[in-house]
């Protein structure tokens, strides 16, 4: 009898050390979540990156698509509902940030996440859309384009790239209290609309005149299929004058071919860049620097 207690408590012992050294797998991200920041680890770059220079985004009238707008969703047991449109939002309450635990990933609506890039988290807006951000400690502005869902923390309305903090000025401290205000698409021009004017001349000439650091790229996507990259690359490198390349990176074990253009120097570059790929329908491309 002592001998076949020994037995079924060494195979126990077994079984819950296997258990233990077994690796988990890793949650993912749906499309309508952001992980709690409350339990997750969350940083910028392991060496600061001063990104005051890097423009914001020019906002433009953007399709509503049903990628990441998806309504009502639950989350922790709370459920939201998407607004049909922006006009008249306005809210006061508390931004956080969100960096490399979630750089290079998925964001609601598809997107790669890019913590260089001007843009944001929120619970209801559609996506994509603007909103300008205000710190109500310091009275810094910033206009950011809202591309995620989150963040569910009670008390937070908005969740800002590691960019777009750095900008506001409350990386340090983690939250600052804002205010955010929806830009009514209605009063945005159309990406068209933006480089040229009935009398020939640029439109929003202080915005497309800015010249951009010299990393600057626009990556159209990131993609798992090599062919499906090269594909991509050779119509825009067909439709742009601007340099087109393919580059891999790993990401979780997993290889991913990323489509760039770039680098571009003027901020008027970039939109026409943007304007190429989004009237191909090639994707809803990010600023990337690197």
């Amino acid at each position: 009898m002592f001998q076949c207690k020994a037995r079924w408590g060494v195979a126990l012992a077994v079984l819950i050390l296997a258990a233990c050294s077994s690796p988990q797998p890793k949650p993912q991200k749906s499309q309508n979540t952001t992980p709690d920041f409350n339990s997750l680890k969350d940083s910028g770059p392991s060496t600061p990156v001063n990104m005051q220079a890097a423009p914001e985004p020019i906002p433009v009238r953007e399709p509503i698509g049903d990628a990441g707008n998806k309504s009502p969703y639950k989350v922790n047991g709370v459920t939201y509902r998407v607004r049909n449109d922006v006009k008249g939002y306005k809210e006061v309450g508390h931004a956080s940030w969100y960096g490399t635990k979630f750089h290079g990933r998925r964001t609601a609506n598809g997107e790669i996440y890019n913590m260089y890039a001007m843009s944001a988290a929120h619970k209801t807006l559609p996506l994509p859309s603007y909103a300008k951000v205000t710190n109500l400690d310091n009275g810094r502005s910033i206009i950011v384009r809202v591309n995620d869902r989150g963040p569910f923390v009670h008390g937070r309305i908005i969740d800002l790239s590691y960019t777009a903090a750095q900008k506001l000025g409350y990386l340090d401290q983690g939250v600052a209290r804002v205010e955010v205000e929806a830009l009514d698409p209605a009063s945005l021009p159309a990406a068209n609309e933006v480089l040229a004017n009935s009398d020939g001349t640029a439109g929003l000439a202080e915005d497309t005149t800015i010249k951009l650091p010299d990393n600057t790229y626009l990556q159209v996507g990131a993609y798992s299929n090599a062919t499906q990259a090269r594909e991509i690359r050779a119509q825009l490198a067909a439709a742009i004058d601007y340099p087109v390349a393919v580059s891999s990176v790993q990401r979780g074990g997993k290889t991913f071919y990323r489509v760039r253009i770039g680098p571009l120097t003027q901020q008027r570059a970039l939109a026409t860049a943007r304007e190429t790929v989004e009237q191909k329908q090639l994707g809803q491309p990010q600023v990337v620097y690197e």
